[in-house]
């Protein structure tokens, strides 16, 4: 038995470390200070060593780890994953990229010519992770005020019209949200692997959604009971449509020689927690945000309080935003916890660290060799052929 596993690459600039959640030191989202790389400024002036050089090395150090691809994600301050993916597929010639993007803000016809496109350029490396807004503010930075159930409803249709043009033969629609009359992708586009779904959301419009479209149904990292439940629901509407459902999990990972030294890099991190600026980060309609906060205690004394069962700490948004649930501890400890997620029916993760680069040596060489329930997909290289 193998299992996908991916590593997130961060689009926004990387921390320098859990430590230091407000000072990237790479890429230039906090600006060009001193210490920064990527790009370094050198005598008074950058050094040429753009940050787009930085995510192929961190392209380079995850696929040599084990990790298939990496996860592009998509926020108001990333740079566009599906530009990006372009860019780096020459760095590699099997590394997968999982572009994510919100289905409301692109129409599936552009959608399926670029997927398409890319398809044939890398020979089939694109994988999709789509997401339908969490509502706030990032969903009205894109002017974009559509109710939330109906949000998925446009996700459907999107993928509708998407795989309905994906074979070349001329295709009408005449949805709420998109329509193409005769539409269709042109010949040398056609015959191309349609990407593998992986597809987000936790309410019950997300999950009649996932059940119709997915590959992968993927959610945050929460308490393994509640994740098991999660996952019996989506089988549950799934069946409905005639489907077998995979799930992925996106973890954050502290991992360390030591469940002690592992320990105490986190309470480094929270020594920085600004828990108002995390719950303005918070703000919006998502379900699974809203999942995440009703776990949190409303008073906390001290770190180790949000440990909510072996080696689970729910307090990640609160030290960097994002979601709240990782693993921490001893390299042993978190291959034991990614085996009993194998067990409760995790097929893929997208695993991440701080610092990206890095980190994925850790986890990759450190970690995964650890795995008794599975082995991490290889693929072939150029030198293993």
């Amino acid at each position: 038995m193998s299992t996908d596993f991916y590593w997130r690459i961060g689009m926004e600039g990387d921390h320098a470390s859990l430590r230091t959640p407000r000072r990237y030191n790479r890429g230039h989202a906090g600006g060009h200070g001193p210490g920064n790389i990527a790009p370094a400024i050198r005598g008074g002036r950058l050094d040429g060593y753009s940050y787009i050089d930085h995510m192929a090395a961190v392209v380079k150090a995850s696929e040599s780890a084990g990790f298939v691809g990496g996860l592009l994600p998509s926020f108001p301050v990333t740079e566009d994953p599906w530009a990006t993916a372009s860019a780096l597929a020459r760095e590699s010639d099997t590394y997968r990229f999982m572009v994510a993007f919100q289905p409301g803000f692109l129409h599936p016809l552009q959608a399926a010519r670029m997927s398409a496109s890319l398809q044939r350029a890398t020979g089939g490396r694109l994988v999709y992770n789509i997401i339908s807004g969490g509502g706030g503010a990032p969903q009205l930075w894109w002017g974009d005020k559509v109710a939330h159930d109906d949000r998925y409803a446009r996700t459907s249709e999107f993928l509708d019209v998407l795989r309905g043009v994906w074979d070349g033969r001329p295709f009408d629609y005449d949805g709420r949200f998109f329509k193409a009359e005769g539409a269709a992708l042109p010949p040398l586009l056609t015959g191309q692997p349609f990407p593998e779904v992986y597809f987000s959301g936790s309410s019950g419009a997300a999950v009649d959604a996932a059940g119709r479209h997915s590959d992968y149904y993927l959610s945050w990292l929460e308490p393994f009971d509640d994740l098991r439940a999660k996952f019996d629901g989506v089988r549950a509407r799934s069946e409905k449509s005639g489907r077998t459902p995979k799930f992925a999990v996106r973890i954050d990972i502290v991992a360390r020689h030591t469940e002690e030294a592992a320990w105490a890099e986190l309470e480094k991190g929270w020594a920085s927690v600004d828990r108002a600026a995390a719950d303005r980060a918070a703000q919006g309609d998502s379900v699974g945000a809203a999942r995440i906060k009703g776990w949190v205690p409303e008073h906390i004394t001290g770190y180790r309080d949000l440990e909510v069962q072996p080696n689970v700490w729910c307090g990640f948004s609160l030290i960097r935003g994002g979601p709240a649930f990782g693993l921490v501890g001893s390299y042993e400890q978190i291959a034991e916890r990614l085996d009993q997620l194998i067990d409760l029916g995790v097929d893929a993760f997208i695993l991440a660290g701080n610092p990206h680069l890095e980190e994925a040596y850790r986890v990759g060489e450190e970690v995964l060799p650890l795995l008794r329930r599975t082995t991490p997909t290889r693929v072939r290289t150029r030198s293993t052929r």
